[in-house]
């Protein structure tokens, strides 16, 4: 046995994440546990392992959003709490959760309002006291939340996307010589971004009424975007009001064509109605118009202004960095390859 390997490398997966989850150990070079979601009739579930993972560095790959399954969001994480107990329950030596889409991240804070719960740390608990020794996720929306976790049970490991996806976008020409944030939040992305790129930075700063939830009142570009191509980077693309609100506000200024780029393209009603609406007009006025997400979100049905950027070979290499005891940094800031078969 490889004495440099923390416990044999194992992954398994609820089964509304199984195609990334099939994905990953595609590029790790080992199979997918075998293991089932069951749910009853009356709409409780658990998690099945058929296989032995005592003394395992066992992955456990859940999706709160998954377009394709009919469950609900809730429904979905709890099926990962259940698969996360059961490799606990099962004496896996360690047991990580991988989140790419971290559920809750949004509810980070009250806002000024003291009467509502702060989600995000609710689920890092529930997480930790279902046995998740570590909760892997990818660009969550305010790496706070690390600090919601208790350091002597479960870490947040927050894997960031920006090298390998800034490299990929300008090898399929889909970044421009501005990169725009769409909300001055979003503004030090954006800033990793252009220093990627090698390009210039602008900023939208975003009026919202937060007693309307998803609506964008007003959008204000601060910098010059005249007859250039954009890109415009964040972290998550729900109901598509910022994104609409941002593009409209550099077209405004003369923009001659806009990318957006997301990590998370949750797309929820009326999302894909609104982007249609955009990539209609832009069709109609002779300017550029792409939105890409990453495969953290599957569509299975996608228009032709529709790319997305597969973050399976990142994810398999900072599991094989976690395995083999090395540096996740390195991982994610390099264009390596993972390490096939390790801890097999």
């Amino acid at each position: 046995m490889d004495t440099s390997l923390r416990a044999p490398l194992q992954l398994l997966s609820c089964e509304a994440a199984r195609p990334l989850a099939a994905a990953v150990a595609g590029h790790l070079g080992v199979p997918l546990a075998a293991s089932e979601d069951q749910w009853f009739a009356s709409g409780e579930g658990k998690h099945v392992i058929h296989q032995n993972v005592r003394g395992g560095d066992v992955y456990v790959f859940g999706a709160p959003i998954a377009p394709h399954d009919v469950r609900s969001v809730y429904d979905r994480f709890i099926m990962t709490l259940h698969a996360v107990e059961a490799a606990a329950q099962s004496d896996a030596e360690w047991v990580t959760a991988v989140l790419p889409y971290y559920p809750g991240a949004r509810q980070d804070k009250r806002k000024g309002r003291t009467r509502e719960a702060i989600s995000a740390g609710l689920f890092a608990r529930m997480l930790q006291e279902a046995g998740a020794r570590r909760v892997l996720t990818v660009d969550i929306h305010n790496e706070a939340i690390g600090g919601m976790f208790d350091p002597m049970r479960c870490r947040l490991e927050n894997v960031q996307l920006c090298h390998r996806f800034a490299g990929w976008l300008r090898a399929q020409g889909l970044c421009g010589g501005v990169v725009a944030a769409p909300d001055v939040g979003g503004l030090e992305r954006a800033r990793h971004f252009a220093a990627e790129l090698q390009a210039d930075l602008v900023a939208i700063s975003k009026e919202r009424d937060y007693a309307q939830p998803n609506t964008v009142q007003r959008a204000t570009l601060i910098g010059e975007v005249e007859d250039k191509d954009v890109l415009l980077v964040d972290d998550i693309i729900d109901t598509a009001g910022s994104v609409v609100a941002a593009v409209h506000a550099l077209r405004e200024r003369g923009a001659r064509g806009v990318t957006v780029a997301c990590s998370h393209a949750l797309m929820s009603p009326p999302a894909w109605d609104r982007l249609r609406a955009l990539a209609a007009d832009a069709e109609a006025e002779g300017w550029r118009f792409r939105v890409v997400g990453t495969s953290s979100v599957l569509h299975a049905q996608k228009p032709d202004w529709y790319v997305s950027f597969d973050i399976a070979p990142l994810l398999a290499e900072v599991i094989g960095s976690i395995n083999g005891r090395r540096s996740v940094t390195r991982a994610q800031n390099t264009d390596e390859g993972p390490s096939r078969a390790l801890g097999a």
